[in-house]
């Protein structure tokens, strides 16, 4: 694809960091793009939307979690290009939230020790992120 009609998305992500030091993992469900795979949560920043807006209003569509900005921190970003699309990511990290996650959206979720992280096969754009959070936590 021609780079100059590549279209850049922009995608905020979440590690949420249980009191266990574990990070929450979400499994791509059959029919999405990248099924199987393992990702931050998190979801695609619509119009009118900061990062931090998309975070709050995703991570209590997908996994009944409720945060605020305040407690959204920003570790780092991906920079990934697809075949059709070029992702940006920031990454924010969380540890202040209410409930108690679970796939509301049949997603399969999972809580992963940092230094496991690389068990889970992911998204190539969520790979880069892995020695970010290991150092962090």
């Amino acid at each position: 694809m021609d780079t100059a009609s590549r279209k850049i998305l922009l995608v905020a992500a979440c590690a949420l960091v249980d009191s266990d030091g574990r990070i929450l993992l979400a499994q791509r469900p059959e029919g999405k793009s990248l099924a199987g795979l393992w990702e931050f949560p998190g979801g695609k920043v619509e119009p009118g939307e900061t990062p931090e807006e998309t975070l709050i209003r995703e991570l209590d569509e997908e996994l009944g979690i409720r945060t605020k900005v305040a407690c959204l921190a920003p570790l780092t970003f991906a920079s990934h290009t697809y075949d059709s699309f070029h992702l940006l990511m920031p990454l924010y990290v969380c540890r202040r939230y209410e409930g108690v996650a679970h796939g509301r959206e049949g997603q399969a979720v999972k809580w992963v020790r940092p230094k496991a992280l690389r068990d889970y096969p992911m998204p190539p754009a969520d790979e880069p992120l892995i020695p970010y959070l290991m150092d962090l936590l």
